[in-house]
């Protein structure tokens, strides 16, 4: 039995036909909309490419980037067989194509799904990326002088300040690395020397943050030296007083920027898909509602449309018989192959069968 099935006029299906042309070249659009949110996801990660440790993270702006060009492509041919099929006299001309692009159809709009899913479900391997990336950006922070990382301390200067945050997790991070430059010590002068000698790694750590972690909101000249030193300030107590630094992570910062571009992209592809569905349903209808028309051979008469000839499981299980049909001939084909064409067999006068193998000489 035809699941959803609906009766069409010739006036309604010129009107179904009219009605997808127009959405079709509508969906052309929409490709083009996919393209673009693609390509802006994929600048703004790129912006933050230094401090990004796992590259993996660009196939989310890559599959909108390429959805939305295959959009354009499958819409765009779409748009011209409904265009055709508003006569029904020409519908002979796209009738062995309809069903392929039906079905390439259907699979483009899966892959619109993905996309949109995909926008969700990368919250863990982007805090992972920017976990990791930050991690060693602040690591070699302090190496101005050395060819490929002179640039990181400029770009996580301008990350603190631009998005209010300091640190990875937060500004206790810079306490437990070396953020200043050697060349920048005196080694000779005996305090250096002791917080050298004070851990295994002989670093030069202190409780210290860069200036870009300062707070410009706070009323208070920033510290940012001796964080933890109540009496290195005048008036501070450094467990009580809230301090003029920013307290954010950058990691969270950053996550929760990124997140935000993420599901607004991914609530558009949402919609676009769900656009794309209803386009799809329709030339499904427009299909089976002209081949019915053909059988008829009256171009005139009423015919009936639907989204599948037979229930959901009568047609799972006929494409699985296909497929397991195409296995079996596969097999046989393989074993025939495999015969040895130097053996002769014929029959034998009881029904049987003898082989006659070559002797060599």
């Amino acid at each position: 039995m035809a699941v959803l099935k609906v009766k069409f006029t010739k006036t309604k299906r010129c009107k179904l036909a009219q009605i997808l042309w127009i959405l079709n070249w509508i969906s052309v659009i929409t490709g083009i909309i996919l393209f673009s949110l693609g390509l802006f996801l994929k600048v703004e990660i790129r912006k933050k490419n230094e401090i990004m440790y796992n590259r993996e993270i660009h196939s989310v702006p890559n599959m909108l980037i390429a959805v939305g060009v295959i959009a354009c492509g499958i819409n765009f041919l779409g748009g011209k067989i409904c265009y055709d099929c508003s006569d029904s006299n020409k519908f002979h001309r796209w009738k062995l194509i309809m069903l392929p692009y039906i079905i390439c159809t259907f699979f483009f709009t899966f892959c619109v799904l993905v996309g949109a899913l995909m926008c969700y479900t990368m919250k863990n391997e982007l805090e992972e990326s920017l976990y990791l990336g930050l991690k060693e950006a602040l690591k070699f922070y302090k190496d101005t002088d050395i060819p490929g990382r002179c640039f990181l301390k400029k770009t996580v200067d301008l990350l603190q300040m631009e998005f209010r945050c300091c640190g990875n997790n937060g500004f206790r991070d810079w306490f437990e690395i070396q953020w200043i430059s050697m060349r920048y010590l005196d080694v000779s002068n005996k305090e250096v020397q002791d917080r050298l000698k004070s851990n295994v790694d002989g670093k030069y750590l202190m409780d210290s943050v860069p200036f870009s972690c300062c707070n410009i909101y706070s009323p208070r000249p920033c510290i940012q030296h001796q964080l933890t030193n109540n009496s290195a300030h005048y008036s501070y107590e450094f467990q009580t007083e809230e301090l003029n630094v920013w307290m954010t992570g950058c990691r969270q910062a950053l996550l929760e920027y990124y997140m935000q571009i993420m599901q607004s992209i991914g609530f558009t592809v949402l919609i676009i898909w769900l656009f794309e569905l209803s386009v799809l349903t329709g030339v499904r209808y427009l299909q089976t509602a002209l081949e019915n028309v053909l059988l008829q051979g009256d171009p005139d008469s009423e015919s009936e449309g639907w989204l599948l000839e037979n229930g959901f499981v009568e047609t799972a299980r006929t494409n699985f018989n296909i497929i397991k049909n195409l296995g079996k001939s596969n097999q046989i084909n393989a074993v025939s192959g495999n015969e040895d064409p130097n053996l002769n067999v014929t029959p034998s006068s009881h029904g049987a069968t003898r082989t006659h193998i070559p002797t060599v000489s």
